[in-house]
């Protein structure tokens, strides 16, 4: 399961619309190493100014790794923290998360493309 959902979210999600702020904190609580390296990416984007940080450093074990995965393979986790931190998400293999000004649109589709997947491979990447 991707999230540990209180039960006051479900049944606002039975009874219709899941307000973001409480989507964004059962992410936070369900995905806690995915949370932490976003966030940290985020002010470390905001400190230096520039148009994107990233993450080149791999989860210290499985349960991480999955996190990332599940965190940022999801359109509702992913649009969900995107709106809350003002960002926009991009991945890499297993763990190469970076958070992107929202104008900064060559800079993210420079980092999107199969060129740039292919040369951020590596053989320790293969079966991450």
């Amino acid at each position: 399961m991707s999230l540990s959902v209180p039960n006051d979210l479900l049944d606002q999600a039975r009874a219709g619309e899941v307000d973001d702020a409480a989507f964004v904190a059962c992410v936070r609580d369900s995905l806690p190493y995915a949370w932490a390296t976003i966030t940290a990416l985020v002010e470390r984007r905001d400190r230096s100014g520039a148009d994107f940080a990233d993450n080149q450093v791999p989860p210290p074990d499985e349960t991480a790794r999955g996190q990332l995965l599940r965190c940022l393979a999801s359109d509702a986790m992913r649009g969900a923290l995107e709106r809350h931190f003002g960002v926009r998400l991009a991945f890499q293999n297993c763990h190469r998360v970076a958070v992107f000004r929202p104008e900064a649109t060559d800079a993210y589709r420079e980092f999107v493309t199969p060129r740039a997947q292919i040369l951020n491979q590596s053989p320790e990447l293969v079966d991450c």
